[in-house]
């Protein structure tokens, strides 16, 4: 009997290393990618048929009640509620090329012409000259509206060569203020970048360079069909908040357990199928707990408040992995709620102290600028004490000049001139 049960029990070892095996995979692709990163597992098993969740009938299998707390009647409605449409570069630029940056008919221009000229790698390969010559400006004027570039996401693009994008980069950084000097001497010497190695701070410079983006349109050079949410959150009609897993996009995994051949290839075949059915609800199962988890502890913001502070690890601990397990398997999966679609890696976010996080601060920096004198624009340092006297934290001008810059937010002096511009 104990010999039974030893057995039993390494059978479910195995069973559950099996599905572990499958499962990580199947977790860390997106929800779009998820019937490509089962092709390894099906293509040489003759007992699974996968079909496919885009081929499903979505009337039947999409809520009545959609994301934006509507009832929607309409088929298309309901596929796109579902469904966000893959968003080009051209279509995350074309959204900043407007004030503050471009505030004018002639920086729109030059703006425009500069996005209708990056290359595949998102580099600036236009014809300036000619277009200065058509436009009657020169060339010191449309190089200083191409430069506001540097303060345009993703940052680096509209550089004009690799140098220049690491610059722009740079500004947006996470180095010191004693590194940064150096990074840039490096940056503009790259072919010479070992003579450097004595300097004090080069580990640093290294650190920060290493993770700049090259090119800088890395992330939109293979372009993705369709991004799709794997979660929905959405206050229902008692007015409680409902975590739904989008289901409708899942591949459904059909195993034929009588096949016509009594063998041990098919008896193995079918128990490697089944722990992929397996794999697939652990998916499920995970990313509905840390749709819950995400609820609980960014409560405010599905509520109209702001990102609380939230660490990989708080999420890691919970379900007993490694943080970077966890950010693999958040990587490239969405949640669509009533305030938009968000990447779930933008719940995470590092917290100032123990109860500000710096989405919070971004919000106040945004909201005080909007509300700022037009004659008398806020300095760095007039915002960095209102910031500490509003959150009772502790931070440096070039924290506050960084989050200005990710947020496409420009230097009071260069405000003031864009002000009195729009005037």
């Amino acid at each position: 009997m104990a010999g039974l049960r030893q057995t039993q029990r390494v059978e479910n070892k195995h069973k559950l290393s099996n599905t572990l095996r499958n499962w990580l995979p199947i977790l860390h692709s997106s929800l779009s990618e998820l019937g490509e990163a089962m092709n390894p597992f099906v293509e040489s098993n003759p007992v699974v048929e996968v079909e496919s969740g885009y081929e499903e009938d979505f009337e039947k299998k999409i809520p009545r009640k959609v994301i934006r707390g509507q009832v929607s009647n309409s088929r298309t409605e309901q596929i796109e509620a579902l469904t966000i449409a893959y968003r080009s570069l051209h279509d995350v630029l074309d959204e900043q090329l407007e004030a503050p940056l471009f505030p004018t008919p002639i920086s729109q221009e030059v703006a425009l012409f500069v996005v209708a000229n990056l290359d595949e790698n998102g580099y600036y390969e236009g014809n300036s000259e000619e277009f200065c010559q058509k436009h009657n400006i020169n060339m010191l004027e449309f190089e200083k509206i191409r430069l506001r570039f540097a303060h345009v996401e993703p940052v680096g693009i509209g550089a004009v060569d690799l140098a220049e994008s690491f610059l722009f980069q740079l500004d947006s950084s996470e180095i010191s203020d004693k590194a940064y000097s150096l990074a840039s001497e490096v940056i503009n010497n790259m072919q010479d970048i070992h003579s450097y190695s004595d300097k004090e701070y080069f580990a640093e410079v290294m650190h920060v360079v290493s993770t700049f983006k090259n090119p800088p349109a890395i992330e939109y050079q293979e372009d993705s069909a369709q991004i799709i949410p794997d979660l929905m959150i959405f206050f229902n009609d008692e007015n409680a908040i409902e975590v739904k897993l989008n289901d409708a996009y899942y591949p459904t995994i059909h195993i034929d357990t009588n096949y016509a051949i009594k063998h041990e290839f098919i008896s193995q075949k079918i128990k490697e199928a089944k722990s992929l059915v397996d794999a697939l609800d652990m998916r499920k199962a995970t990313l509905y707990k840390v749709g819950l988890m995400i609820v609980e502890y960014q409560y405010e913001f599905f509520t109209g408040g702001s990102i609380m502070p939230l660490t990989l690890k708080t999420l890691a601990d919970e379900f007993g992995h490694n943080p970077s397990t966890i950010s693999r398997a958040i990587a490239n999966k969405y949640i669509a709620c009533d305030r938009g679609v968000f990447a779930m890696k933008e719940f995470f976010t590092t917290a100032i102290d123990d109860d500000v996080s710096n989405a919070a601060i971004k919000e106040f920096l945004v909201a005080t600028v909007k509300q700022e004198s037009r004659k008398k624009p806020l300095s760095d340092m007039k915002l960095l004490d209102l910031i500490q006297d509003k959150f009772k934290v502790k931070m440096v001008r070039r924290t506050i000049a960084k989050y200005r810059k990710q947020l496409n937010i420009a230097g009071s002096s260069e405000r003031k001139k864009l002000y009195h511009l729009s005037v």
